[in-house]
């Protein structure tokens, strides 16, 4: 929180629409860096779902993305040109502005090619979810990243601004997946799927993390602690059940794998501004310049939230 406190001096203010936030709207924070070909599909998806204001942070993006978020009404924006890694990866600024602006809100903290599904999503609003967490005493809400990527090359079907990317990325891995408790915070830690089959395969160990905390009821005493892995005070971090039940989770569909991702994965690898100087970036561009094809025999098409229910990577709880 110290830290949030410091980098806010990071922080340029952009665009100021937090005066049209009301008692109970549901907030979405942000940080991105030249991301303006997802951004059409990215905001209409989360209003479709129920985001009444989005906090945007734009780490010195030169492709137009903060221009593009100019004048919509329920989105605010801050800039900045400082580094993205000393802000703790993007974290120390989010936690700032959810610190001034959304105590007592229902927060969903996602990436740009992150897109969050729960039970009953294609028939209830987000807020039917935080409703019924509310009504249970619930004020935090896990997910597990699926990545998803499509059958063929990469480069076979080119993403257009605008469009849904799951049109094109509409396979996962239903398995492959290692989960072990981190004692220090309490929370799960997954590993595995396609960047740990393919990019990581001689050390899967390495492979990103993909469990998540993105929905949380927000007090201006929480802070997150690496990206949305894991939360203080350490109890927002067990959304699962200890005793062999199924608390309610979701998951956020990851739409990394597009034929964009090869020119990101070269930007960042330059940049270095990811966690161990961008290692992981490292492992993508070796294995990319080989032009693999993500899918396999065991890929699974997606459906709706119901198939990962029923394969076991998201639960309804006692939800009904």
């Amino acid at each position: 929180m110290v830290r949030a406190l410091r980098k806010r001096r990071e922080l340029e203010i952009v665009q100021d629409n937090t005066n049209s936030i009301r008692k109970g709207d549901i907030l979405l924070f942000v940080t991105m860096r030249n991301e303006r070909i997802r951004l059409p599909f990215f905001i209409s998806y989360y209003r479709a779902l129920g985001i009444n204001h989005f906090f945007f942070v734009d780490n010195d993006s030169d492709d137009g993305s903060l221009q593009s978020l100019l004048g919509q009404e329920d989105v605010s924006i801050w800039y900045s040109n400082a580094s993205y890694k000393r802000a703790r990866f993007g974290v120390d600024w989010l936690n700032y502005l959810q610190m001034r602006y959304a105590h007592q809100h229902w927060c969903l903290v996602v990436d740009v090619d992150e897109f969050f599904v729960y039970p009953f999503c294609d028939t209830r609003p987000i807020r039917a979810l935080t409703d019924w967490l509310d009504a249970s005493s619930i004020r935090s809400f896990g997910a597990m990243m699926l990545d998803m990527y499509p059958k063929g090359s990469l480069q076979d079907d080119p993403y257009s601004a605008g469009r849904d990317p799951f049109e094109i990325a509409s396979w996962f891995d239903s398995g492959n997946y290692m989960i072990s408790r981190n004692d220090r915070y309490g929370n799960l830690w997954i590993q595995g799927g396609p960047r740990a089959r393919i990019f990581f395969a001689d050390s899967p160990e390495r492979a990103p993390a993909l469990n998540k905390i993105p929905l949380v009821k927000w007090d201006r005493k929480y802070a997150f602690v690496s990206s949305t892995h894991m939360l203080l005070p350490r109890g927002l971090n067990q959304v699962y059940d200890e005793w062999g039940g199924e608390k309610i989770s979701g998951c956020l569909l990851h739409a990394k794998f597009l034929n964009t991702f090869i020119s990101k994965s070269e930007e960042e690898l330059k940049r270095k501004q990811h966690f161990a100087s961008g290692k992981e970036y490292q492992a993508y561009h070796d294995r990319l310049k080989e032009s693999p094809e993500v899918w396999c025999k065991w890929s699974e098409k997606y459906i709706n939230w119901r198939q990962l229910e029923i394969l076991g990577l998201m639960s309804k709880g006692n939800w009904a």
